[in-house]
């Protein structure tokens, strides 16, 4: 059965990893929904967050294959009560909205903050779950919505202790 699953990928920074990690989803035609990368708190360690909707065994299959890369420390795939996650979405309003001021309290109420305020518009951002955030579009859109921008998702597993002191480990020796 098809579901959302987070699949996390330890690699190190190489040109051209981002485009071989997705090929392997792409041939076994699982949509990536969302792919976020950064580095880790171990330099040189760099972490993808990918979101996909597929099934348990095809997504066992393209984590073995990507660990097979030469770059991938390791790969794994996460059940969305696995992580703790967020997305962060921006949204353009436009500044008019700002003289009544119900706009105000809806921002206050769904714990989001304003970014900017220029005379033509404001950004607003919120950071939560994908539809709570989409949620959040249909309660500006009568206020003068006039862009929305989201994130991919960024995650942290609840279990990853183990490996990240094993990575901490390699960089030890590596300085050494």
């Amino acid at each position: 059965m098809q579901k959302e699953y987070t699949v996390t990928v330890y690699t190190e920074d190489r040109i051209g990893i981002t485009n071989r990690i997705t090929i392997i989803f792409t041939r076994r035609g699982i949509n990536i929904t969302s792919l976020t990368t950064a580095e880790t708190e171990i330099s040189g360690v760099y972490k993808f967050i990918i979101t996909v909707m597929s099934t348990r065994e095809k997504l066992d299959k393209v984590v073995g294959q990507i660990e097979r890369l030469i770059e991938i420390h390791r790969a794994f795939v996460h059940e969305e009560d696995e992580v703790v996650y967020q997305e962060l979405a921006l949204y353009k309003i436009s500044t008019k909205s700002l003289e009544s001021g119900d706009i105000e309290r809806l921002i206050r109420d769904h714990h989001a903050r304003i970014l900017t305020i220029t005379a033509d518009y404001f950004v607003i951002e919120k950071t939560g779950h994908q539809q709570e955030l989409t949620d959040f579009i249909k309660k500006l859109e009568p206020y003068g919505l006039i862009e929305y921008s989201k994130s991919g998702r960024v995650a942290i597993v609840k279990w990853s202790r183990r490996f990240h002191e094993h990575l901490k480990e390699l960089q030890a020796s590596s300085e050494a």
